[in-house]
């Protein structure tokens, strides 16, 4: 974990109430973020894995503010953003950008492509006309899309060509982070490795970092420095990218590891994990999340929460027998 980081999450939650009846009482919640910790560097990839449903897209919209935390700090440079003023809220939302998942739908198709990419530098009132102008067109380039394409709608490029601008898009304020959800699960194999590069590209001349959000393994492994796996809302395994992937010690992980598809005998995994659908969140099981599908599984995971620990390595892992 670095010494001085860009920014940092203690004990984040977001939990959604459950109401039901005419009076629309609360019956129950959902525990969509339960308590995670994890920080990220300048110029650094952190990649956060897991199931569908386990709290990383959640996670992402309440870093970027789209969805209020229920508890927990976030600190940016050292400072927590619920002490921020509205100028220095707004200043943090600049420097702190978003590139969706599905490429089509957070793009307005009634708006031209310029337009999409300018409308941040308009809102922040950045330099004149002109100038905003000048940086579309040069963030067009940037991304692989020629400038003379600006007048566009989205419907008139490819799948790969919209989520380049909404990647332009996120780099028109010269962000310091980015927030990547899924950003090329909708894309086909060569379009995500063509993506995949230009994220790299981008970060090597830019010196931006990336929250890399994904279910898929294969992505993570060529695009992070560090992972984090995230089981029903918790995080129960950081470390560095080539320790997960050659030796991975929390069981959750080991179950990821083992069911992703590969053709090389290497990295074949044989791990004996249930592979049943995850626990609900609304009602999650006692002690350890995990302890319902796992092959380690004691009386002392059903009834204790294992905390997340550092080990002699430097990974953090929580887990009882690990």
């Amino acid at each position: 974990m670095a010494d001085d980081p860009l920014l940092s999450v203690e004990d984040l939650e977001v939990h959604f109430p459950i109401r039901s009846g005419v009076l629309q009482r609360q019956v129950g919640v959902v525990k969509a973020v339960d308590g995670i910790s994890f920080s990220i560097g300048r110029q650094e990839t952190l990649s956060l894995v897991g199931e569908s449903g386990c709290g990383k897209s959640t996670t992402g919209l309440a870093l970027m503010g789209l969805i209020k935390p229920t508890g927990g700090r976030v600190r940016f440079e050292g400072q927590e953003i619920k002490s921020f003023s509205r100028p220095a809220l707004k200043a943090y939302r600049r420097r702190m950008q978003i590139v969706f998942q599905d490429p089509f739908s957070s793009l307005n198709p009634r708006q031209r492509v310029r337009d999409a990419i300018r409308s941040a530098l308009d809102i922040h009132q950045v330099g004149s006309r002109k100038q905003r102008e000048d940086e579309v067109a040069q963030f067009m380039e940037r991304v692989g899309l020629r400038p003379d394409q600006a007048n566009n709608f989205p419907h008139q490029f490819s799948g790969g060509q919209r989520q380049r601008i909404g990647i332009a898009r996120a780099l028109a304020l010269k962000p310091d982070i980015i927030v990547c959800d899924e950003p090329v699960s909708a894309l086909d194999v060569s379009v995500q490795a063509q993506i995949l590069n230009l994220l790299s590209d981008l970060q090597q001349e830019l010196g931006v970092s990336f929250l890399f959000i994904s279910h898929d393994l294969g992505v993570v492994e060529h695009i992070s420095q560090r992972v984090a796996v995230m089981y029903l809302g918790k995080i129960v395994e950081i470390a560095d990218k080539t320790s997960i992937f050659s030796e991975a010690i929390h069981p959750y992980t080991e179950m990821l590891l083992a069911s992703e598809p590969t053709l090389d005998p290497r990295k074949r995994h044989t791990f004996s994990a249930s592979y049943d659908d995850v626990p609900s969140a609304i009602n999650k099981p006692t002690g350890c999340p995990f302890h319902t599908r796992c092959p380690l599984s004691t009386d002392q995971c059903r009834r204790d929460e294992p905390p997340l620990s550092s080990r002699q390595d430097g990974r953090l892992v929580a887990c009882h027998h690990r």
